[in-house]
């Protein structure tokens, strides 16, 4: 029986992914937003995805709605939105969402699992912000022994072609061994992660439309195995019923002639001075992937890495390579929410490296589901947020909404570029 895990905060499904193929078994996620869930169900169709705020939700809800009953859970793991602390944003111990931290504290200690990972932005080691991890640090101490001191992760050490730094934070009960922080791998580059990906420009329904049958050309290792060719998947999670010729998450964007000519001119690894958007260097890794904000933060699209080759921003599907999520994985059909779901997630290569500390830890040894898992209904990932929302019983403001239908934010989109 493979062992299971608990997903907090888990957006997408970054963490979900990277735990699931060390050989955990992901049984609920919970997410407040609704457009995020819909993708996570989507892509984790085994799980029980939970649209709710957790500051109402209890071990015990989770665990009902799960339906696991009393079963020993084997790890908790989660980060809380960061904007309050983020080093690019409002640093403020004072800011309210500051509070969605101390609720996944309250959480972990409610299911008592055997391992918890808690994971957020490198600011939270800095100035008085060591302040608030600190205290976060003594809650769990209560129950679960440390392992400091506490290390930020970049994504780039461990196989990711990303310059991304996370802090992690795990423990394990008083009972159980702890585990160590994973050891680094070979750097993989941009061009690794990219080069057999088709220019989307080629293919006039990608305008309209996120998907498209095509034939990929020869792979990296990197990319073949985010691909999943052959009859062997390179880790120990359940395999998806996909087709490998099919390019998704792949919608363009309409750059002007004149932004063109400024891409074309940007040196590799620079950033081009009028839109600042980094241009990717083939041989380096892509700089740190964000996800933009909401309305009530002025709907800002954060800057997307111009391609190395072609004159024009990455799609999502090729972000998403740059994020080390495998191509079978969807996102919503939209690029800012494809992109926002992205930016606000964990490389899966980097969650994996994490979770296969605890396997160890845990002294098992995994071994691949022979099971091949359907993806869920398509429909999932192209609801509006009232869409999303009302599938999920939830009101629609509990996300800020972004005031546009999907044809004008498309058209809007094709303008910005």
């Amino acid at each position: 029986m493979r062992p299971i895990g608990i997903d907090l905060f888990a957006g997408a499904g970054g963490l979900s992914l990277g735990f699931e193929q060390a050989g955990f078994d992901i049984v609920a996620a919970v997410d407040i937003d609704p457009v995020h869930c819909a993708a996570h169900e989507f892509n984790f169709p085994k799980c029980k995805t939970l649209c709710r705020d957790v500051s109402g939700l209890s071990g015990a809800d989770i665990r009902e709605a799960a339906g696991f009953g009393k079963r020993q859970i084997d790890v908790v793991f989660g980060g809380a939105p960061c904007q309050g602390f983020s080093m690019i944003g409002q640093r403020a111990l004072d800011d309210p969402r500051n509070s969605l931290v101390k609720h996944y504290v309250r959480i972990v200690r409610e299911l008592a699992p055997k391992y918890f990972v808690f994971e957020n932005v490198k600011g939270l080691t800095l100035g008085k912000h060591k302040t608030f991890l600190d205290e976060i640090v003594k809650a769990l101490s209560k129950d679960y022994d440390v392992l400091l001191p506490y290390r930020v992760l970049n994504a780039a050490e461990y196989g990711v072609p990303q310059d991304r730094r996370r802090l992690f934070l795990m423990g394990a009960r008083k009972s159980m061994k702890l585990p160590i922080y994973p050891d680094t791998k070979p750097h993989v580059t941009v061009r690794e992660a990219l080069a057999d990906i088709p220019d989307a420009e080629q293919f006039a329904d990608l305008v309209w439309n996120d998907s498209v049958r095509t034939d990929l050309r020869t792979p990296s290792k990197y990319a073949r195995d985010l691909r999943e060719i052959g009859n062997k998947a390179p880790h120990f999670g359940y395999r998806r019923r996909h087709d490998p010729n099919v390019l998704t998450s792949s919608m363009r964007a309409d750059h002007s002639k004149l932004s063109r000519q400024r891409f074309a001119a940007a040196e590799w690894g620079q950033t081009e001075p009028i839109s600042r958007f980094h241009k990717l260097d083939p041989d380096g890794v892509c700089n740190t992937l964000r996800a933009g904000t909401n309305t009530d933060h002025g709907a800002f699209t954060s800057p997307r890495p111009i391609h190395y080759l072609y004159n024009r921003c990455i799609t999502v599907r090729e972000a998403a390579r740059l994020h080390s999520y495998p191509d079978w994985f969807r996102f919503h059909v939209t690029k800012w929410h494809g992109f926002r779901q992205i930016g606000n997630s964990v490389p899966p290569l980097l969650a994996r490296a994490v979770a296969e500390t605890i396997v160890k830890a845990m002294r098992l040894r995994p071994s691949a589901p022979k099971e091949i898992v359907a993806l869920g209904d398509p429909k999932l990932l192209q609801m509006t947020l009232a869409q999303a929302s009302e599938y999920y019983g939830v009101p629609s403001s509990v996300i800020a909404k972004r005031d546009r239908n999907y044809a004008k934010e498309r058209a809007d989109e094709r303008r910005a570029a």
